[in-house]
């Protein structure tokens, strides 16, 4: 719903501010206009992504099909820095030689103050889902969005705000060109909202990236899987932890563990296969492999939030 609710807004701000360059020739207005229909065409990437990474697990993929979904939103990334951060830049590099005053400057700024409202509407579904969930697991909003692993969501987050902030920078720039008759700051703000769609851009690239290659789970979550692994009676200690996202809220977990008492080896593989059932039924968990530690292994402690 979050991405839907982005890609109708995005659609709607895109069509009312390329109607707006055209009257008032303005290169600010040009760069939000290339912003709208580069996230909006991201947007799609988004549900794509959403769509292929739901995927069930089968014989191919082991794993699930998670993965799929740090795949298109790189793509879509890279969509945000090739479609809008490139285009903006260039397009106010070429302006800034211009001269003469602003066209319409009453249209752009109508157009730039119902695309505030309709990014904001958007940006406030995605701040409060994101405070909720942050609040859940006791991190910052800020924290929570960087480091998800729910790359929809922190993508919806970030191109909003940055939605938001890049029509104050055209709506400064246009006031700017108004006031002085210099057309140099109306090419300016087009290259200040390349910039910031770059900036925006590399934050979203460098994190699926580290997600696709196998970004590590948080001290606070591989403490809280060492205490719920911990906390069931048949686990006494354990001596191995890997977790590792192999999609968005999605987490493959091995480990080691000594069982309590001291079973048969074939009442032991019963054991461990009726654990690993009992763990892979939690919605986080696509897969868990166990196996026995051996007695001279140091037992693992977990704390929450240690480094």
């Amino acid at each position: 719903m979050t991405v839907i609710i982005a890609f109708l807004a995005n659609i709607l701000v895109a069509i009312a501010k390329t109607v707006a360059a055209i009257i008032t020739s303005s290169a600010s207005m040009v760069a939000e206009a290339a912003h709208s229909w580069a996230d909006a065409g991201n947007e799609v990437f988004l549900l794509i992504a959403d769509r292929r990474g739901g995927k069930a697990k089968d014989s191919r993929h082991p794993l699930g099909y998670g993965r799929n979904a740090f795949v298109w939103s790189l793509i879509a990334a890279f969509g945000i820095f090739t479609a809008g951060s490139i285009v903006s830049i260039m397009h106010g590099i070429q302006e800034l030689s211009e001269t003469g005053p602003v066209e319409s400057p009453l249209v752009a700024y109508i157009v730039l103050g119902i695309s505030f409202v309709l990014e904001g509407a958007s940006f406030t579904q995605a701040m409060v889902k994101s405070r909720r969930l942050a609040k859940e697991r006791g991190s910052s909003t800020w924290d929570y969005v960087l480091e998800t692993s729910d790359t929809t969501l922190r993508a919806v987050f970030f191109e909003d705000a940055a939605a938001l902030i890049g029509l104050a920078l055209a709506g400064g720039a246009i006031l700017l060109h108004q006031v002085t008759g210099v057309a140099a700051w109306d090419a300016i703000g087009s290259i200040l909202v390349g910039v910031l769609l770059g900036v925006v851009a590399i934050i979203l690239i460098r994190r699926n990236i580290a997600f696709l290659v196998g970004a590590n789970a948080s001290p606070t979550l591989r403490a809280r899987v060492g205490d719920a692994l911990l906390s069931l009676p048949q686990i006494e200690r354990v001596t191995y932890l890997h977790i590792e996202y192999v999609g968005p809220n999605r987490l493959f977990l091995v480990a080691e563990i000594d069982l309590a008492g001291d079973a048969r080896e074939h009442d032991v593989a019963t054991q461990l296969r009726d654990i690993e059932q009992r763990i892979e039924a939690h919605e986080a968990i696509e897969t868990v492999v166990l196996s026995l530690s051996v007695d001279d292994e140091t037992s693992l402690e977990f704390v929450e939030g240690a480094e």
